[in-house]
């Protein structure tokens, strides 16, 4: 979230939790804006929706909060920049890696073409004037949990560290509990039972020299890279959805009552969500700053909590998906175990940011690659490193590291829990992996 509406955005949770939002909406308005239609614009964008501006602008606020209809198009521009915002020129123009900032001819502003726009953030991030927005989605998750439904947090494994060096997972789930979540689940118990997917899609994908895999398991901006500038390569992309979707996927399986918030450093994955053949699965998507920001508006410091504590269920490989590499390694060691003769001939690359993703995937077209599966993250480090993160990517990997290699579980066929989940999806062996019925809940149509 930009800082200058980082204030706004607490007061929006506190009026609405505390009964005083029209009278805080007023205020808001006429204290911070001498814009009333830019004011509105904002405020549905810090509550998640879309609104009619007329008159009745708070009354469409509330129907949609309370309806729980959140904004279609995820980032927005809200402001007005027509002079470049550094001495280098603007960077967002150079870099949106879908070349989907345009200027208006008429009067050298800039605006966002929706059609080609893949909603990554990066202009978000690189604004220096808070011009370009992305929408909040924790309003309408708010009323959820004032209304005593059963909102289930899914935590992306890169949170590993994200609070402070010394809170835990456990305390992080407490602090969900404190907020009126049901409970918090990692996305890296999701990411094992991809882990599987993948290694068995790589020993039916890969025979010979030249054949490779690319695998979609994670990043939806190399996806959006791989559709709309890479089509050609399609064809040798993984089935697999993303362990985000694979999450909802199973969370609602189980329990089809269950609303499910995916928390993450990723504006890109608010969007993922809605792609027409995903949509259901995540109900909303929240980024780890703008959970701070909840945090400090229900008063409510994690490092403080004792924590409440859960068996372990998710494995190294799963966790170490947070950062470049690490599904490579997962998988790796899923095919060295089931497959080894084909481990033999497993070499993998990894891209990371949207430069060295372009380049990897130009090689891969022109065949002129030495590897036989591709991994690629948007972002530079991987997740660890995506545009709301809290801490720099260094220290992000680090602690992940720590996280996934002091996990019990080290290879996901080892777990019995993992095993358990499986069986309730009709999922018994791997040979079930194969079966195009069994898997679907993983899987998505390119």
């Amino acid at each position: 979230m930009q800082k200058k509406y980082e204030q706004l955005f607490k007061d929006l949770i506190s009026s609405y939790y505390n009964g005083n939002f029209d009278e805080q909406i007023e205020n808001i308005i006429k204290s911070n804006f001498s814009n009333k239609e830019e004011a509105i614009n904002i405020l549905s964008s810090l509550c998640g929706v879309d609104i009619l501006n007329d008159n009745n602008y708070i009354y469409n606020l509330k129907k949609a909060i309370t309806t729980h209809e959140v904004r279609k198009n995820i980032v927005k521009k809200v402001g007005n920049c027509i002079e470049p915002c550094s001495n280098t020129g603007c960077k967002c123009l150079s870099l949106c890696p879908f070349d989907a900032i345009l200027i208006n001819p008429l009067d050298n502003s800039k605006y966002i073409n929706d059609t080609l726009c893949e909603n990554c953030g990066l202009c978000v991030e690189q604004c220096e004037s808070g011009n370009f927005i992305d929408s909040i989605e924790f309003m309408p998750v708010l009323d959820l949990i004032k209304n005593n439904k059963k909102v289930v947090a899914a935590v992306a494994p890169a949170i590993s560290g994200q609070f402070g060096e010394n809170v835990t997972l456990d305390m992080l789930r407490e602090a969900f509990v404190k907020i009126g979540f049901s409970d918090m689940i990692e996305v890296a118990f999701a990411a094992d039972m991809l882990t599987i997917k993948e290694a068995i899609e790589f020993d039916h994908h890969v025979h010979k020299k030249g054949d490779i895999l690319i695998t979609s398991c994670c990043c939806p901006m190399w996806v959006g890279m791989l559709k709309k500038v890479f089509s050609e390569l399609v064809k040798d992309v993984s089935p697999s959805i993303s362990p985000m979707i694979a999450a909802g996927r199973i969370l609602k399986k189980l329990s089809p009552d269950t609303k499910v918030v995916f928390i993450g450093p990723c504006i890109a994955k608010k969007a993922e969500a809605k792609d027409k053949d995903l949509i259901g699965a995540i109900d909303y998507v929240l980024t780890f700053q703008e959970l701070k920001s909840i945090f400090d508006a229900f008063n409510i410091a994690p490092e403080t909590l004792k924590g409440i504590p859960s068996i372990e269920y998710a494995s190294r490989g799963g966790r170490l998906y947070a950062r470049t590499g690490g599904v490579s390694e997962a998988i790796s060691d899923v095919v060295k175990e089931l497959f080894p003769e084909k481990h033999k001939i497993f070499k993998a690359i990894q891209a990371d940011g949207v430069v060295g993703c372009k380049e990897v995937l130009s090689k891969a077209l022109n065949g002129e690659l030495d590897a036989n599966f591709i991994e690629g993250m948007g972002c530079v480090g991987g997740c660890v490193g995506g545009p709301k993160r809290l801490i720099n990517k260094e220290d992000g990997c680090k602690a992940v590291e720590n996280e996934a290699y002091n996990s019990p579980i080290k290879v996901p066929t080892h777990s019995f829990i993992l095993d358990e989940i499986l069986a309730k999806l009709g999922i018994n062996s791997l040979e079930d992996f194969k079966d195009s019925e069994k898997i679907k809940i993983l899987e998505r149509n390119f």
